[in-house]
């Protein structure tokens, strides 16, 4: 029937008649030959609509020369040769967003929608599309106007700067529709040819992409992060792009909000870009590390993507042992004073590039670092002190420590004595004893040198204290011997105002 109406159609129209996208639509010409049947009469104005909707939402280049199908038949009710035509219908049907917060509303509307792009999944994964020039057109129109959308307006508290552990996940409404078109956006991602696609697959629509990592529903930013990682190692063409995008938000969020919701699902992606990094490393990817990896310790959320971050960073001086003493130092730069909880996490992390470091990047950091250390070694955190002497349970960072003992051994004694007499928790005074016996197993000489230095030390502190109290005490006695003024009367003194 349709081969019929079609042949019926003239191939040339005056150039005054107006023509919709699809070519096909006779508007008021009088050429057009018979009328059609009844039948053929409701199947006409199906097609009208749906190439009204079409030409409302793709420009006449895509669709121009393609023929309308009816995009709610079912795929296997249409020949090969009309399938990619329903395609691209069923891809202009589902460009229109509807409203997913109120179940009720549009809900016969909402299923045929979810059912058409389940349709478009499942055809997509049997590999009969192809991703012709309208095609892929198409499917970038309907994934940006069902994913790119505003998020509304953050209300979690500004401590937080995003999710942590003791809050809930909160979950999108729409995500029946929008994992749809997610699963069909990779799966297009991971079919389509670069060269084809980078036309359409742009920086503004990479960009919008990496806006709607700021999502709060945790599914639909493990999506992304599929979607981004392919896209990334698909495109070569937009990777500097990426690269740049990624590290503009992570400059935002450390030097303006701290806060955005994603932060960890981008470093998982960059912990395997970083891994994929050729040598020697460019200048690029090293301000990359130091201007963006090593700042995103400073965010008081730093516990969310502390893993994610640590992994980047570890990834780095795999690459580039020479990086050890710039990213200690970096840590030295933001080390938490009064955040116990952040401080258990830079040990963690000190520990892990600490078992990668060399014996000459070692010596370049080792007394400010042990400076640092030795002051978690005395912290009344009783958690903090034992994962600082922990430290000395690794081989690897026991023998830096045995090589550097000259230097290190003087830095930390005085805090193990001041553990030994004042420190309250048992577990530490355990584990400062096990440290002492190990430095008397190392250089015995060594630890009786630092032990007479300090007792000369606190000699000296003594004799110091007595002579601030001895020179208060005539302080005192001299003020107490000076006439006391009771008798002398206030001056009065008038102000003017």
């Amino acid at each position: 029937m349709l081969k019929q109406i079609l042949s019926k159609i003239p191939r040339k129209f005056p150039k005054s008649d107006p023509l919709d996208s699809t070519g096909i639509d006779c508007g008021n010409d009088s050429t057009c030959s018979g009328p059609p049947t009844n039948g053929g009469n409701s199947f006409s104005s199906r097609l009208n609509v749906v190439k009204r909707v079409s030409s409302a939402v793709f420009p006449a280049s895509i669709m121009a020369g393609m023929e309308a199908v009816d995009p709610h038949l079912s795929f296997k009710d249409v020949s090969n040769l009309q399938k990619q035509n329903l395609f691209v219908s069923k891809l202009n049907l589902c460009c229109e967003v509807s409203d997913c917060s109120d179940p009720d509303k549009n809900a016969v509307q909402q299923d045929l929608k979810h059912q058409v792009l389940i349709d478009l999944v499942d055809f997509v994964s049997s590999g009969s599309a192809k991703f012709t020039e309208p095609a892929i057109a198409a499917i970038c129109k309907m994934c940006a106007n069902n994913l790119f959308r505003v998020f509304p307006p953050k209300y979690r508290t500004v401590n937080t700067g995003g999710e942590t552990e003791d809050e809930e996940p909160m979950f999108d409404p729409a995500w029946s529709h929008l994992q749809s078109v997610y699963d069909l956006l990779l799966r297009f991602v991971s079919s389509v040819d670069a060269k084809a696609a980078k036309k359409h697959v742009d920086h503004a629509f990479i960009l919008r992409l990496l806006e709607l990592f700021d999502s709060v529903d945790p599914r639909e930013r493990d999506c992304l992060k599929t979607i981004l990682h392919r896209i990334y190692g698909k495109f070569m063409v937009h990777r500097p792009f990426i690269r740049k995008a990624v590290s503009n938000i992570i400059y935002h969020f450390v030097f303006e909000t701290e806060r955005h919701n994603g932060i960890a699902e981008l470093l998982e992606i960059f912990g395997s870009v970083i891994s994929g990094f050729a040598l020697p490393l460019k200048e690029e990817h090293k301000i990359f590390l130091w201007r963006a990896l090593i700042p995103l310790h400073k965010p008081k959320s730093v516990g969310i993507y502390h893993q994610q971050l640590t992994y980047c960073v570890v990834q780095f001086i795999e690459k580039d042992p020479r990086l050890t003493s710039p990213v200690i130092k970096g840590l030295l730069k933001y080390w938490p004073v009064t955040n116990s909880q952040k401080e258990l996490m830079f040990i963690s992390e000190l520990e892990e590039i600490l078992e990668m470091t060399g014996m000459d990047e070692f010596q370049k950091i080792m007394v400010p670092l042990f400076r640092r250390i030795r002051c978690c070694l005395n912290s009344s955190h009783y958690q903090v002190a034992e994962r600082a002497h922990l430290l000395w349970n690794n081989e690897r960072i026991l023998k830096l420590i045995e090589h550097n003992r000259q230097v290190i051994v003087p830095l930390v004694f005085s805090a193990l004595e001041q553990n030994t007499q004042n420190h309250w928790n048992q577990s530490v005074l355990i584990q400062t004893q096990h440290i002492r016996k190990m430095f008397c197993e190392m250089d015995e000489e060594l630890v009786l040198a630092c032990q007479r230095k300090l007792e000369e030390q606190d000699s000296l502190s003594s004799v110091e204290a007595e002579k601030r109290r001895l020179t208060w005490e005539r302080l005192e006695n001299a003020a107490d011997l000076q006439p006391r003024a009771d008798n002398i009367l206030p001056v009065s003194c008038s102000v003017t105002c």
